[in-house]
């Protein structure tokens, strides 16, 4: 998570208890007349008396009237300056009483323009709060990963069936809503390649497939290259096969047919030719139909030429260039497919899988290495739109590995090999320049040991791994690969959906197509693929996140040992880039979560900006970034990055790779309405 929590909502400030003025007042009254009034009333009450009783015992005749008088007067004039007094302490006590009343409306102004200070301040940590919150619940959860610029090949070592499927429909994926073209050589037997039909025919458009030794006359891989070109394959494919001890003479008596035969010989031709370096020059050999095919000048002209070739040679490699013979026989002119798939029959055994995959791979070599590529392998627009993925590449000879690997650098094409282990012919290649190491689920403890040793070695510490990764794997299990016995169930379960050549929205299924809308492209993978459907039901990976941050939950530590190598899920992968390993999830239904995005961690940091909220909470809206196009593994990641990092600020001074913020309100909406 980019942002950290946003925490409680801020409290609101409460009024705090003012005093009573009135109450004040009284009680600043009653000090004053404690301390002043009291004793003058006292007096006077004393004077007052005094003067009555002096009136009374006048009367009586027991005071003259002298004296009578003279007290009374007496306790008049006492009582005058008193009274004086009194009023006095009335006036300052009305006057102290009006100052209190000031002060304490002064206070009370006081009070309540702090009270509205705080209010105006609760308002805007409230709404930075609320916004923080926003943020928080759509930051994504689910970043992209890309491989670096410099990438010319990404080396998949380990791997169960059920992952390279969801790698597969994930490279699909990026291919078709580019627009890109997609090669895929299926050398398990298993079809891993079942999603990938399913969804490229829901975006409507229709892969060409290819199952050898079945199709083999059927498929023009390789029949229109040059005589040196197809020399080079045809002397490979008897290597594989075993026993072949020199493939350059090899190569070198095929050139030296194809002088004599033309550039453009078939392979049925070719092994005529060898047939006649093993038949008698007496035998006619009608009953041959390979040998049928040459005239008898070109037969004498072919022994000619190939004289000090050993007859021993020719009759090893036609024995096994024969499997090849009806290559391109049947073949139909066809245009340009987008998506394309070569798998070999698990039947043919493990021997057939490796011959037919080193011709496929050995005649994509060659096709990759001229500059802009042929029809067969053109990408409408872009230099790096081509992809050609080999699952099974461990079958492969050594220099078919190479080979492809150097084609890629040269022609611009993205090669995936994936390797059902980690094996020394992945493993020594990890770190060659150019390559993208990825290492899955090992099948054995050896694999593992290696793998966890190549992962150490690229700084593999921690790593995160999220539960909806373990979820989804158990749930689809071996339902993402098509049963060994029924290799074309994908087709058949599709033409369920299809039974025309329309989709389910009437667009018509074509070869190709420019690109696929994105909207449209998760809604196929959320209905054409298991991984979409299985991501689908664990509706709590789609729920927002709340304001605790409940991601933090569904994770846990992964160290990268041989032992974590062994139980890792399916779809989860061990990218090791140049920043160090980085848990991926190749699952191509984390493209339908509402927290997933394209967009890498390094383009989400650098595409938020600051807010005036308060410090301290995370405020302020945290723009999505726009959505990159990955190249080649746009995988869904758990970056290994503490939560709570921030992203950097983005100022207005035009940055490179920053996206200045949306400042002002929108412009009013034009009202057309006749007044």
């Amino acid at each position: 998570m980019l942002l950290p929590p946003p925490g409680p909502p801020p409290r609101r400030p409460a009024p705090g208890e003012a005093a009573d003025p009135a109450a004040e007042a009284e009680e600043a009254r009653r000090e004053a007349e404690d301390r002043t009034d009291r004793p003058l009333y006292l007096a006077l009450a004393g004077l007052g008396a005094f003067a009555l009783l002096c009136l009374v015992l006048w009367p009586m005749r027991v005071l003259p009237a002298t004296l009578a008088v003279a007290g009374v007067l007496a306790c008049a004039a006492i009582t005058v300056p008193l009274g004086i007094a009194l009023v006095q302490n009335r006036q300052v006590a009305a006057r102290r009483l009006e100052l209190v009343r000031e002060r304490q409306e002064a206070e009370r102004a006081a009070r309540e323009r702090e009270l509205h200070d705080r209010l105006d301040g609760h308002a805007r940590a409230h709404a930075a709060w609320q916004a923080a919150c926003r943020a928080f619940e759509a930051q994504p959860l689910w970043h992209g990963v890309t491989a670096p610029p410099d990438t010319d090949a990404v080396l998949v070592a380990g791997g169960a069936d059920a992952g390279w499927s969801a790698l597969l429909t994930t490279i699909g994926v990026s291919r078709l809503r580019e627009g890109g073209d997609l090669t895929v050589v299926d050398l398990t037997g298993r079809s891993v390649t079942r999603d990938l039909v399913r969804l490229a025919r829901r975006c409507a458009v229709a892969p060409r497939r290819w199952v050898l030794p079945a199709d083999l006359p059927g498929m023009t891989l390789g029949t229109d290259l040059d005589a040196g070109q197809r020399a080079r394959i045809l002397s490979a494919v008897a290597a594989a096969s075993g026993g072949a001890d020199d493939p350059d003479a090899d190569e070198t008596l095929l050139l030296r047919l194809m002088e004599v035969l033309g550039p453009r010989a078939g392979i049925a031709e070719l092994i005529g030719g060898l047939r006649a370096l093993i038949t008698p020059e007496d035998d006619a050999a009608e009953d041959d139909a390979a040998l049928a095919l040459l005239t008898p000048g070109q037969r004498a002209r072919v022994r000619e030429r190939c004289a000090d070739d050993p007859w021993e040679r020719a009759w090893e490699l036609e024995r096994r260039l024969s499997p090849f013979e009806a290559v391109g026989t049947r073949a139909e002119e066809g245009g340009y497919a987008q998506v394309k798939i070569i798998s070999t029959d698990r039947a043919s055994g493990g021997v057939a899988a490796r011959v037919y995959g080193t011709y496929a791979v050995a005649a994509l070599s060659e096709l990759l290495e001229v500059p802009g590529g042929p029809d067969a392998l053109r990408r409408p627009r872009g230099p790096r739109g081509r992809t050609v993925v080999v699952c099974g590449a461990e079958t492969l000879p050594e220099g078919e590995l190479d080979q492809v690997l150097s084609a890629a650098g040269t022609g611009g094409v993205e090669v995936v090999l994936m390797f059902r282990d980690a094996v020394p012919a992945a493993l020594d290649r990890f770190s060659s320049p150019g390559r993208l190491p990825v290492v899955m689920r090992q099948e054995t403890a050896a694999g593992a040991a290696a793998a966890a040793t190549a992962v150490a070695a690229a700084g593999g510490g921690g790593l995160t791994l999220h539960r909806l990764t373990e979820a989804v794997a158990e749930e689809v299990g071996d339902t993402a690969i098509t049963p060994e016995e029924d290799p074309d169930a994908e087709v058949v379960a599709d033409d369920r959906y299809f039974a025309s050549p329309h989709t389910e929205s009437g667009a018509v299924i074509r070869s190709a197509a420019a690109a696929v809308a994105p909207l449209d492209l998760v809604r196929h993978v959320r209905s054409a693929t298991v991984w979409g459907e299985a991501t689908s039901s664990q509706e709590w990976a789609a729920a927002p996140l709340d304001a605790e941050g409940d991601a933090a939950r569904h994770t846990r530590a992964l160290t990268p040992d041989a032992e974590a190598l062994l139980a890792l899920p399916a779809t989860a992968a061990v990218v090791l880039g140049p920043g160090g390993p980085v848990l991926t999830d190749t699952n191509p239904g984390i493209l339908t979560l509402s927290t997933a995005t394209l967009a890498t961690m390094d383009d989400s940091r650098t595409s938020g900006h600051e807010s005036d909220g308060a410090p301290g909470t995370g405020a302020g809206e945290h723009d999505r970034p726009e959505p990159v196009r990955p190249r080649i593994l746009p995988a869904a990641a758990v970056p290994d990055t503490p939560a709570g990092t921030a992203p950097a600020p983005v100022g207005n001074d035009g940055a490179p790779g920053r996206v200045p913020p949306n400042l002002g309100p929108p412009p009013e909406r034009l009202d057309w309405r006749v007044r």
